[in-house]
């Protein structure tokens, strides 16, 4: 076992996780949504999402590993702010913004793991800054919708 191949698997965890996250955002709110376009963009998003998280596994077959998965209260604590958010406002607009807030978050977390972590394997940063840069250019792409 390589010296950082711990470091890498925890890397390699928490980039599936955080595309996971995105997946169980969408699906959350996704079937309130009104607009076809937006709609259509919440798809192609998931689909990004769901990519990346096979590009995880695969890594993390590489190493002998599987995935972890997100904690079944970080996914009820997800459903419910959602849930209550829509009971306020179900607008595409309100959604929008909803999904922009927690890829604002995801975009922090993931470049400061980045940032923090030291790994050898160059496929996972490449996979991580991926990961990253499908979140900025989804935030851009809700822009319009607020």
């Amino acid at each position: 076992m390589k010296k950082n191949e711990n470091k890498e698997v925890e890397f390699l965890n928490y980039i599936y996780k955080g595309a996971d996250m995105g997946v169980i955002g969408i699906d959350n709110v996704i079937v309130k949504v009104q607009n076809e376009k937006l709609e259509n963009l919440l798809k192609t998003e998931r689909e990004e999402y769901e990519n990346i998280k096979k590009e995880a596994e695969n890594i993390l077959k590489k190493y002998g590993r599987q995935t972890e998965e997100v904690g079944t209260m970080a996914k009820m604590s997800t459903k419910m702010m959602s849930e209550m958010e829509m009971l306020k406002d179900n607008s595409d607009q309100t959604i929008a913004k909803m999904m922009m807030e927690g890829s604002n978050k995801g975009v922090i977390e993931i470049t400061e793991k980045i940032n923090g972590y030291d790994v050898e394997d160059a496929e996972i940063v490449v996979l991580a800054n991926k990961l990253k840069s499908t979140i900025e250019n989804n935030i851009d792409d809700l822009k319009k919708f607020l």
